[in-house]
């Protein structure tokens, strides 16, 4: 009899020897299997003692009564379900430029009904979670809370034809004011700045309505979106034109006139927010008249700041006093410096921009 143990032959001759050796190596084998699996289970069972310890204690944390240990989830929007509404509010916007990927009809009126009435269905159940937020409303029965969120959806959507009015406007305003603009399909389809400000028309409707959340939660998405953030508070006129529009801010006490161009940069803000929360719903930002023009890169700061009818601001120009109608605000230029063996700053061709600029 040959047995083979890790590639050696060994010969027994008893046939008793080796059936006792062969009980030996089966007993060895299963004695060392029961230890790693009990070695298993004893780890298993350790993993669950720090994972229950570790979910014991952030659940002790939440009842330190901190704002941030609310635990009403149910009383808070649904952000992708706001984002999806923006969507589809686009597509009502402009029928002819978003494609349809959901609803298959032939007849467009069929089509933008159904999609009218979805979006309503979900905004009026987005309204109805957020109105929970609000102190007048603490006392309500949800049949209130769900007919004051019908109420405040159906005049929203009312409004979509001014909106509609505004919006065509600002696409003229971007069409008339930008040589580079192939067409009025390129901006709508293209255009940051005119996403913009369509999602900003679209909160600040909302906004005007009191609806809380909701708003701030649509331009914070076109924010993201497109680095350009327009508070839904800001009141906006006809005729806004946003060029390129990477890090604008517009605050949220902003009063801006019909036909003002604005610039990549600009900053319409709060000259100081030291005073915190005493300053909520003050006047805070800046008002810009009508047929203003803002280059990059400015700031115009400070509730009291004015900036008259038919004024330009030249990039970077910093500006916290009242400007007149008609002026012309710009930095002074560079001195251009020439290194040794070049040519003499006055043999250089005059090198300061005319009036042309603005």
């Amino acid at each position: 009899m040959i047995l083979k143990i890790k590639n050696i032959n060994v010969r027994y001759n008893n046939i008793k020897l080796y059936k006792k050796y062969i009980e030996y190596i089966i007993l060895k084998r299963k004695k060392n299997f029961g230890n790693l699996i009990r070695g298993g289970k004893m780890q298993k069972f350790e993993e669950k003692d720090v994972v229950r310890n570790i979910v014991e204690n952030i659940l002790s944390d939440y009842k330190n009564g901190r704002d941030i240990d609310k635990l009403t989830v149910f009383h808070q929007p649904d952000k992708e379900a706001i984002i999806d509404i923006v969507t589809k509010l686009m597509r009502i916007f402009f029928p002819g430029y978003y494609r349809d990927k959901v609803y298959r009809f032939y007849s467009v009126r069929n089509n933008v009904s159904v999609l009218i009435e979805d979006v309503m269905y979900n905004m009026q159940k987005q309204i109805a979670i957020v109105l929970h937020n609000k102190c007048e409303f603490n006392c309500c029965d949800e049949d209130d809370i769900q007919k004051t969120a019908q109420e405040l959806t159906f005049e929203f959507f009312q409004k979509i034809p001014k909106i509609r009015e505004y919006l065509n406007t600002d696409l003229q305003a971007t069409f008339d004011g930008d040589p580079a603009a192939n067409g009025k399909d390129e901006i709508v389809l293209c255009y940051p700045g005119f996403y913009a400000t369509t999602i900003y028309r679209i909160a600040h409707e909302l906004f005007v309505l009191k609806v809380p959340l909701i708003p701030r939660i649509m331009t914070e998405y076109a924010h993201s979106k497109t680095g350009i953030d327009i508070h839904p508070g800001a009141t906006i006129g006809k005729y806004f034109f946003i060029d390129h529009g990477t890090g604008i801010v517009v605050g949220s006490t902003t009063t801006i006139g019909n036909h003002v161009k604005v610039y990549q940069g600009v900053t319409l803000g709060a000259l100081s927010t030291r005073e915190g929360q005493k300053l909520h719903g003050k006047k805070r930002h800046p008002t810009i008249e009508d047929d203003v023009t803002i280059y990059s890169g400015a700031s115009i700061l400070g509730g009291a700041t004015v900036i008259g009818s038919n004024s330009v601001i030249g990039s970077n120009a910093f500006i916290t006093k009242a400007v007149e109608k008609n002026s012309r605000v710009s930095i002074q230029n560079q001195k251009l410096y020439c290194r040794p063996g070049e040519k003499s700053h006055a043999e250089l061709k005059d090198l300061n921009l005319n009036d042309g600029w603005y």
